[in-house]
């Protein structure tokens, strides 16, 4: 006489029979149909800022300061720098150009070293006047 016991499942024979019934509709594998059209945004503001009330935004200035300092093998200095001026326009929208390195405000800490050494500047300077009139600036390390 034979006999013979099936004990408990493993997990992974579980899962094998799940992923393989039969008796179950397939389950829907994707995502709601949505239309992929492109979708026209302006390139404005959606409130008018041309009154003289919003100054105070066509009063900040950003400037993007990358600068680099080192003493060659020959013992020549070597400098690199470039600063790009970022300001917003009269309806907000905000405009990126290449600037130098003496327009950078000298609230900023960024200062060319009197002597020449290994020296590495990168930061985001951000300068405005409120509302009031009142100057102020933030500056950033990166």
């Amino acid at each position: 006489m034979r006999a013979s016991f099936r004990g408990e499942r493993r997990p992974i024979e579980r899962l094998y029979d799940i992923a393989f019934r039969t008796d179950l509709p397939p389950a829907a594998s994707s995502l709601p149909e949505v239309s992929a059209a492109p979708i026209l945004v302006d390139a404005q503001a959606d409130v008018d800022i041309s009154d003289p009330a919003f100054d105070f935004v066509r009063s900040i200035r950003v400037f993007e300061i990358t600068y680099r300092q080192n003493r060659s093998s020959d013992g020549d200095c070597n400098s690199w720098g470039t600063v790009y001026l970022g300001s917003y326009g009269e309806q907000g929208d905000y405009i990126r150009r290449r600037s130098s390195i003496s327009a950078v405000p000298e609230a900023s800490d960024f200062g060319i070293p009197t002597s020449c050494g290994s020296y590495w500047h990168r930061s985001v300077f951000v300068e405005w006047r409120d509302y009031e009139g009142t100057y102020g600036h933030e500056e950033v390390h990166y």
